[in-house]
């Protein structure tokens, strides 16, 4: 709800301290991989860190068309669930075992499409509309924020005409609006003045 990012080395560092004999932890980020695999200064979620599996969905910043993503985990964590299949001879070591090849090649495409420096400069864009939807809110008198490397904005739960109109999220006295690569500073202003209404 709020664009968090967990310091996985604090977590581990936690776990050390309490001297846990077994962990797994797990980045589930569906949309903020994508953004911290492009943003200038990421906070640190992957391996390297101490994460055991990632996990980004491949409709919210890639813009697959159809639902799927992608996990990732450890070697030894994979062979947990692996199995022979015996007509291909090989080790399958996916979740779900056979499905349809559409999803893995949308998302490919959008790959090829853009390439890594398309989607650092959509991701960069989106920070920078984020970046500009706290300023406005604020500006108008309006408490806004979010997280460094995050495109959520968090601000107070406007009126009802406005959530709809604008299919904010909610929950309790919040709500938030997240700079996807459609979203413009036009589109934050006439929400901020909408808000202001």
């Amino acid at each position: 709800m709020k664009g968090a990012i967990d310091d996985v080395c604090r977590v581990r560092d936690i776990l050390g301290d309490l001297a846990a004999t077994t962990s797994y932890l797990h980045a589930d980020a569906a949309l903020g991989g994508m953004v911290l695999s492009f943003a200038d200064r990421p906070e640190p979620y992957g391996f390297d860190v101490g994460s055991d599996s990632v996990s980004i969905s491949d409709r919210k910043m890639i813009g697959s068309p159809l639902p799927g993503g992608v996990a990732l985990t450890r070697r030894e964590y994979a062979l947990c669930v692996a199995h022979s299949i015996e007509r291909v001879g090989v080790l399958d070591t996916t979740l779900t075992g056979s499905r349809k090849a559409l999803t893995p090649l949308t998302m490919s495409y959008a790959f090829e499409q853009r390439e890594l420096d398309g989607f650092r400069h959509v991701v960069n864009r989106c920070l920078e509309t984020a970046e500009y939807a706290v300023t406005r809110l604020n500006d108008g008198g309006i408490p806004a924020w979010r997280n460094r490397s995050s495109v959520t904005v968090v601000f107070p739960r406007p009126s009802a005409d406005v959530v709809r109109k604008w299919q904010l999220a909610p929950h309790g006295d919040i709500a938030h609006l997240i700079a996807m690569p459609h979203v413009t500073c036009e589109t934050i202003d006439a929400v901020v003045e909408d808000c202001l209404e």
